[in-house]
């Protein structure tokens, strides 16, 4: 049980962590968007979603193979030389991209930010920093310092919501809040590199087996490509036909949907890890176990959080941006609520063919659904618009999920539950008369509605046996540890 219970309390912290972290984009929402054009909030968007590829690809796979290979290095000085062999790597890559965008920026700007070059040319900054920091940060990972790495990014994301706040606020626009993204990166930085030497010191790397690291980690490019095409890409097609307003009236509502993740992101943190162990030891029954309880925990405030998103997208948009916004944003919150509890169902599967190292069938499955996304989008958003950028998506997701349950189900089958399925839609349809009955005027009202409206759905659930004695009692157990 102490295995278990230390597992729910980490998945715990990093929850708490990715909440905040989740809350950022609707803090930030009503600043950004009040202070702004719809065609410059439209922009800042771009760069977001840019920022959430290009260092990943640069990368090159090797946060994977650090949280791979770094926990079983036993010699301070082997472990130095990994770390210090994969930052360095990362340093040279991020500055040629960077040099890079900076370099055409003015032809980037052209086709994609709207001609504005000054945009491009911060962003080449912000590239070159979040790549290092995305290594750096991938360290407290693999030494399972989950503690640190949470505080870490509990701080990241308080600093880019004073820091953007402050520089847009002070009436700076869309330079200023790339001035405070850029000023986030840099401070993030110079505070993870300290306290990484203070643990590990500084040595001079000889790359040994690098070759082996990247040969671990490239294969996960391509599938982190796809993926991104799958979930960000249709800013860039919307974008392209419809210009960079279209973009700004389709990012809120977007971001309103998406909150349904970061339920899903503390499982994605820690079940490699857990899951790994009892697999290499041939404990499959603690793996389906615990595979079955994460899919019935994510499905638990998943389902609901569709149906209260769906229901209340326009009256929140209301309260966070504009009229404009909200009367064509709250259209894409149900397609993307949707998209990510079909998401977060498809990650949980995806962890048995991870657990198989059969990685670059996960790759085919998001290439896949990367083609059939982008496809879709450029034939369809020419015609109805971002309604169909949002239905695309959807149509992706599902594709995606179809093809993971059925490879998956070649190596190892758990308990999908669908009697508690059933009885989670049953309590989130009583929960949604509440929120159909309810029109909050203002963000403190809506709160008070969320809260009572997520007490009710688990008292019915509750009531419906949707949860044993033992998983309550355990909970209870947590809870006063």
């Amino acid at each position: 049980m102490s295995e278990y219970k230390l597992f729910a309390q980490r998945i715990g912290l990093v929850g708490i962590t990715n909440f905040i972290g989740s809350l950022s984009g609707l803090i930030l929402l009503p600043i950004l968007t009040k202070n702004m054009s719809i065609e410059s909030y439209g922009i800042w968007v771009q760069i977001i979603v840019t920022v959430g590829i290009v260092p990943n690809i640069v990368m090159l796979g090797l946060p994977a193979a650090m949280v791979r290979y770094l926990p079983s290095i036993s010699s301070k000085k082997d472990f130095q030389d990994v770390f210090y062999s994969f930052l360095s790597i990362v340093i040279v890559t991020g500055f040629l991209a960077s040099f890079l965008v900076s370099f055409f920026a003015d032809n980037i700007a052209g086709v994609l930010f709207e001609g504005n070059a000054v945009a491009v040319r911060i962003l080449s900054a912000i590239i070159f920093l979040e790549s290092i920091n995305g290594i750096l940060f991938n360290y407290f990972r693999a030494t399972q310092q989950i503690k640190k790495h949470s505080v870490l990014l509990i701080t990241k994301t308080v600093l880019f919501i004073l820091l953007v706040s402050f520089f847009v606020l002070m009436g700076e626009g869309l330079t200023g809040a790339l001035a405070g993204l850029l000023t986030k990166d840099i401070m993030v930085l110079l505070v993870t590199i300290v306290m990484i030497i203070s643990e590990i010191g500084i040595k001079k790397p000889n790359f040994a087996n690098i070759k082996e690291y990247l040969g671990f980690g490239l294969p996960n490019v391509p599938g982190g490509m796809s993926q991104w095409i799958v979930n960000s890409s249709d800013r860039y097609v919307i974008s392209g036909f419809l210009g960079a307003s279209a973009v700004g009236l389709y990012s809120p509502g977007y971001t309103l949907g998406n909150i349904g993740r970061m339920f899903l992101a503390p499982l994605n943190f820690m079940l490699p890890m857990i899951l790994s162990k009892y697999y290499d030891e041939n404990n499959l029954d603690e793996v389906k176990k615990i595979l079955s309880y994460s899919l019935k925990y994510f499905l638990a405030i998943g389902i609901p959080a569709v149906f209260g998103l769906s229901f209340l997208s326009e009256q929140i948009l209301l309260i966070l941006s504009t009229p404009e916004i909200a009367s064509k944003g709250y259209q894409i919150t149900p397609f993307v609520a949707l998209s990510a509890l079909v998401f977060g169902v498809f990650i949980i599967f995806e962890k048995v063919i991870y657990l198989e190292k059969k990685t670059k069938t996960i790759g085919k499955i998001w290439m896949f659904a990367a083609v059939l996304n982008l496809g879709l989008n450029i034939l369809i958003i020419p015609y109805i618009g971002i309604i169909g950028a949002a239905g695309t998506t959807l149509l992706s997701f599902i594709v995606g999920l179809c093809l993971i349950v059925y490879y998956s189900s070649k190596y190892l089958k758990f308990d999908v539950n669908f009697r508690f399925i059933s009885k989670s839609l049953i309590a989130s349809i009583l929960m949604s008369l509440i929120v159909i009955t309810w029109d909050p005027t203002n963000l403190l009202n809506a709160l008070v509605m969320i809260g009572i409206s997520a007490v009710f759905y688990f008292v019915v659930l509750i009531l419906m046996k949707g949860f044993s004695r033992d998983e309550i009692e355990f909970f209870k157990n947590l809870v006063k540890s």
